[in-house]
């Protein structure tokens, strides 16, 4: 009798070891070097963006956010006056961000401040273990990111050419614009003219058919807003663009600038950056045949807006403000004019990148590159914003979009040129080579040549 007991009494103490094996064996077991008991630790990144309402980004923050729980993102748009300042005091403060959006023309200018993408994030997922009762652990997972031959087969190749540096991917952009032409429908129907312009050669005849001037050689109606610096919106882009279409060579490989050179092989008398300067003051030059603005007219914008004016050179953000300022306005958009077969367009966009100061840099490149690159959520934020995309294989996605299409069909052709660490001293460079060009004070190639040095200057 007393055998049978002490032998059911092992028999119990067997069956409970066991069961205390199951439950906490998990525990017992040296756990692999890339996990650790418990959930992931939470964190919170901070995101600062200009322009972009949060309602754009939120659908991409909350399915990033299902994927890794354990992230945050705290979103704050910023007015443009306000942006660069607080970018830099709080950096200056070790208060984050960990996110900036940054125009493509600044990445030098930030570089220094900036932490690349890595070749690879090591990101945290939470994982369950044990047969009765479960227990949670954090497993830490390498991934590998985004190379630059990942890169140029996603975007189109302005994305390489300015946001890789020293072979590093610096940012990425949710979407890329491209410099159109808007025009009044009514005013070109009213004279005659079935289409806009492919050519500068049309858009210059057709100037000359839509301005109107009265016996005192005054504007009453401008054919286009272009020709001056100060009410001329985006000038500096609209100039840029015609060099770069008349092969000027805006900047040598390491980015100095040299447009006060011709390319090999030129003939003409006059540099292509002179006749580009030329042929752009030619439209606020009165006398010219082409003369069609001054600087005593409103803002471009504004004159495009209230009908004084058929055509006009801008963005797709300008389309809500246009649709928002003058909505009876019969316009339309298409690309702009060029001067070969071989198009050239002008891109101006922004891009998402990763300050050196973050705490969590895998966690904020991998969000980047989830916004970016992946192209079903891309799409949502393209939807929200009514932007042109930036991705290859979402051109054809637009191109039914009456509006978008043209920004899409410029996309692969697209350049920028980088301006130097301060990219407003050489706009501001550009709107007094347009002035005294304008005044005549001296001959073109002195203005641009003077103009080169100055930009030297900014580096």
């Amino acid at each position: 009798m007393l055998k049978n007991i002490l032998k059911n009494q092992k028999l119990v103490i067997v069956i409970v070891m066991l069961m205390v094996f199951m439950t906490t064996g998990a525990k017992c077991q040296s756990l692999p070097p890339n996990t650790q008991a418990g959930p992931p630790k939470p964190i919170t990144l901070e995101y600062w963006k200009v322009y972009e309402e949060s309602s754009n980004v939120s659908d991409l923050i909350s399915d990033y956010q299902k994927i890794h729980p354990y992230v945050t993102v705290n979103y704050r748009n910023f007015t443009p006056q306000e942006y660069e300042t607080e970018i830099l005091r709080a950096l200056a403060q070790d208060r984050g961000p960990d996110i900036i959006s940054l125009h493509n023309t600044w990445l030098r200018k930030y570089q220094d401040l900036l932490s690349p993408l890595p070749s690879q994030v090591t990101l945290q997922y939470q994982i369950s273990r044990g047969t009765i009762q479960k227990e949670t652990f954090t497993e830490s997972r390498k991934q590998n990111t985004l190379t630059i031959k990942d890169l140029r087969a996603l975007f189109p190749d302005v994305v390489y050419n300015n946001e890789v540096i020293n072979n590093q991917i610096y940012g990425l952009p949710l979407s890329i614009d491209t410099l159109v032409l808007y025009y009044n429908r009514d005013l070109l129907n009213n004279a005659g003219l079935a289409q806009p312009p492919k050519t500068w050669e049309q858009f210059s005849d057709q100037v000359i058919k839509l301005t109107k001037l009265d016996i005192k050689g005054n504007v009453l109606q401008a054919g286009a807003a272009l020709g001056t610096a100060a009410n001329t919106e985006r000038f500096f882009d609209i100039l840029g663009l015609i060099m770069m279409q008349n092969n000027t060579p805006m900047t040598n490989e390491q980015g100095t600038p040299t447009f006060n050179q011709t390319p090999q092989g030129y003939t003409r008398t006059v540099s292509p950056a002179a006749e580009a300067l030329n042929f752009y003051n030619s439209f606020a030059s009165p006398g010219n045949q082409v003369y069609t603005w001054n600087d005593q007219m409103p803002n471009s914008l504004t004159a495009f807006m209230t009908g004084k004016t058929a055509f006009f050179f801008g963005y797709a953000y300008q389309l809500s403000i246009i649709k928002a300022q003058a909505p009876k306005l019969n316009f339309a958009i298409s690309p702009v004019p060029q001067i070969s077969e071989q198009p050239t367009n002008y891109a101006n966009y922004w891009v998402e990148t990763v300050t050196k100061k973050s705490q969590h840099i895998n966690e904020a490149w991998d969000f980047i590159t989830y916004i970016t690159t992946n192209a079903e959520t891309n799409k949502k934020f393209l939807d929200a914003s009514h932007l042109p995309c930036a991705l290859r294989n979402l051109i054809q996605a637009q191109a039914d979009d009456i509006e978008l299409s043209p920004f899409g069909s410029q996309l692969l052709t697209a350049k920028s040129w980088y301006k130097g660490k301060d990219a407003q001293k050489t706009e501001d460079i550009f709107k007094d080579m347009i002035n005294q060009n304008l005044q005549s004070i001296l001959t073109p190639e002195e203005i641009i040549n003077r103009a080169v040095s100055k930009v030297n200057q900014t580096l």
